[in-house]
């Protein structure tokens, strides 16, 4: 099928490069040209093959100067509607404080659930609108954000809705993710099951009926909650229609990616400990591995997830910020993708892959998002860089000149 330029453009950019992130690698194009209609990208190749009179069917023309052009970032895995600070504890972690000695002292997860429940939905919803406003000026152009530091029905709710208007108020796509089986909260403490119960019979139905999550999520470790309430958390998502993600493998190898990949899991994410058997059935299912080195570097892991196994499956590798208070406070994509090379051994373009065409993957949006090709959501940014390998080398450096999402431009 022949490129053609469409006969109506609102938006051609040239004298640019091009990383489309198409079939699974760079795939530049040197000198080249992209043109947007309304909300999707309409044409894209070599400026020296367009049309002599392509000027005449241009709303506007940009110069690139050379800058590169990439796919606007996909973070694949936040935690970002939050109340409170954890700063207290870094300080005391620090000084050698345990992860058990900051929880007796009313640390932990749940001096956030704390202050999340007492925070008014106005409040929540300040407090993560600088978060995305941060992400945005960082290139990322749709954000996955969970639930999970209510850990009762009715802050989950609030949370979810936080998520809904921040998706309302801001140009970028947001896909809501529901966590409520992030921790055992303390009134549960002696009953586990009961709080599944709770999750499962109160929390997904109205999670459903309110229509204010696409996915669920669920973290299955040690010090939260066990394969068999996993499954019976999966069960319900899948009843009711929902997708489904996995914090999986992170601390010990649970199993409980190959049970994700039984309910054909959009994703499996962190996997420091996932085993070959694990990651073999995660790639007959097509479930793409998150990884997050933000979390293993703010706490100091060793066990580094299995990324030549990934490799050896031709698992799909996604990168995300895990923004969140207590094991990712990390604003910043580059930054990211520079710790996915350095701390994990990506190259410069598996990192770029993760956190475009790969991060869409896990969020089921590769069909419209994550690439630049025609057809797809003119989703992009302009950079001041010399190579793309740059927005891994820069640790932390987002040289954006332009943001564009669904045709529109939001940063300049």
């Amino acid at each position: 099928m022949k490129n053609l330029l469409p006969d109506k453009i609102d938006t051609l950019f040239i004298n640019c490069h091009l990383a489309t992130m198409a079939n699974t690698s760079l795939c530049a194009i040197k000198k080249g040209a992209l043109a947007v209609t309304g909300k999707t990208i309409s044409w894209v190749g070599k400026e020296k093959e367009l049309p002599k009179n392509f000027k005449g069917r241009c709303q506007k023309i940009i110069d690139c100067k050379n800058g590169w052009i990439l796919p606007g970032f996909v973070d694949c895995h936040t935690h970002l509607v939050w109340a409170g600070s954890r700063s207290n504890e870094f300080e005391m972690r620090l000084a050698g404080a345990t992860y058990e000695e900051i929880s007796k002292k009313g640390g932990g997860i749940f001096s956030t659930v704390k202050a999340t429940r007492n925070a008014s939905t106005e409040h929540l919803f300040g407090l993560a609108a600088k978060r995305v406003n941060a992400l945005l000026k960082n290139g990322i152009t749709t954000i996955e954000i969970k639930s999970g530091y209510g850990l009762n029905l009715e802050t989950e709710l609030k949370i979810l809705k936080v998520i809904q208007r921040l998706d309302n108020h801001f140009p970028l796509h947001i896909e809501a993710t529901f966590l409520g089986a992030h921790a055992l909260p303390q009134e549960f403490v002696n009953n586990p099951d009961g709080y599944i119960d709770l999750v499962t019979r109160t929390m997904l139905p109205k999670v459903k009926s309110q229509a204010i999550a696409t996915t669920v999520d669920v973290f299955c470790e040690h010090i939260a909650f066990s394969l068999d309430q996993t499954q019976k958390v999966f069960e319900t998502a899948k009843d009711l229609g929902l997708n489904i993600k996995l914090h999986a493998e992170q601390l010990s190898d649970s199993n409980g990616a190959a049970l994700a990949a039984q309910f054909n899991a959009l994703s499996c994410d962190h996997l420091e400990y996932l085993s070959l058997s694990g990651a073999q059935k995660m790639a007959l299912q097509n479930v793409t591995a998150v990884l997050l080195p933000g979390a293993f570097y703010f706490l100091k892991q060793t066990q580094k997830p299995p990324v030549n196994i990934f490799r050896d499956l031709k698992i799909p590798m996604a990168l995300a910020t895990d923004l969140n208070p207590g094991s990712s406070p990390v604003h910043s994509m580059t930054l990211i993708l520079n710790m996915g090379c350095m701390l994990f051994g990506l190259t410069c373009e598996e990192a770029l892959l993760g956190a475009t065409i790969n991060g869409a993957k896990a969020l089921g949006l590769d069909c419209s998002k994550g690439s630049l090709e025609t057809g797809k959501d003119a989703d992009l940014v302009v950079w001041d860089i010399d190579t793309p390998a740059d927005l891994c080398y820069l640790a932390g450096l987002s040289p954006s000149n332009i943001v564009m999402i669904k045709g529109l431009i939001h940063h300049d």
